[in-house]
């Protein structure tokens, strides 16, 4: 079961004064020690109330707030999400909070999650079922993997440099526990790279011997704000390779482009794209 460990507000969090490096590494301490043992499942700091709001409701009517808000004792300053056996369990864990906090004078708040259990059988229990369902069915997240033929390093260094990436990982056939099973001359192989832009991760591997093949059906998309920043990147990613469709404005966009870079990899680059409804309008007037 579920319980979420409230951390009440205080004048100190309502100043908006941050944890000393002390207090930040004490609380790791006390995280990790329920990480390892299994029940910890996330927590955060939350700002002050007065970087918040509240969202009323009147007959149906919405009216917002800005904070700071007086009753402190009736906000939070942070939160834990703890997964344990028992109510005893979340109240033991409870009861090791660091002592460092505002002095050993803190107010916690221990609340239950609802299971779908506790609810009565119905249809409305039913769409939420199916909702939890396609939730757990939705991956934590989604990246692509490309191919290269013996050039993976050059590929995935050179993206990172154009696309502002970082490099995560270059990881040879040599250094794995797997090496004496490989033929020499792959041993310098990539066997597994990443690049990272913003949240999103772009994976990448050679191939042995006879298993590449040039990729085919499908292109790594690119999505930009603004044309004249998308078309810079087109630019530097078409250098040595071929453009299929040059950059340009379109009804959908106010800038696109696709282009087969030189390591054999098919990109695509959309900037400015216009609302599906003026799409949708501008096909019908031409029809």
């Amino acid at each position: 079961m579920k319980y979420m460990l409230m951390r009440k507000a205080d004048d100190r969090t309502e100043r908006g004064e941050m944890p000393s490096n002390e207090m930040l590494a004490t609380m790791a301490s006390y995280n990790q020690q329920m990480f390892d043992a299994g029940v910890f499942v996330d927590g955060n700091g939350l700002s002050p109330s007065s970087e918040g709001c509240r969202i009323t409701f009147r007959d149906g009517v919405p009216t917002v707030t800005d904070g700071p808000f007086t009753e402190t004792r009736e906000l939070l300053a942070g939160y834990s999400i703890l997964d344990v056996d028992s109510r005893e369990e979340a109240i033991a864990w409870a009861c090791k909070w660091p002592r460092m906090d505002n002095e050993g004078n803190v107010t916690l708040e221990l609340r239950r999650y609802f299971d779908l259990e506790d609810f009565v059988p119905g249809t409305g229990l039913d769409q939420h079922r199916q909702m939890a369902a396609s939730m757990a069915r939705r991956p934590s997240s989604v990246s692509m993997h490309l191919v290269f033929n013996g050039n993976c390093r050059e590929a995935m260094n050179w993206y990172a440099e154009v696309l502002g990436a970082r490099v995560l990982a270059m990881l040879t056939h040599a250094e794995t526990p797997a090496a004496s099973e490989v033929p020499p001359e792959c041993q310098e192989l990539i066997i597994h790279s990443e690049i990272q832009i913003g949240r999103y991760i772009i994976m990448a591997a050679d191939m042995m011997g006879d298993c590449y093949q040039s990729p085919r059906g499908h292109c790594v998309q690119l999505q930009y704000d603004k044309a004249q920043d998308a078309r810079v990147v087109f630019d530097q990613l078409a250098t040595g390779g071929s453009v299929q469709m040059p950059f340009d404005k379109t009804f959908w966009a106010e800038g696109f482009g696709m282009l087969t870079d030189r390591f054999g990899i098919a990109w695509m680059l959309n900037a400015g794209v216009a609302p599906i409804e003026n799409c949708a309008q501008t096909t019908t007037a031409s029809a």
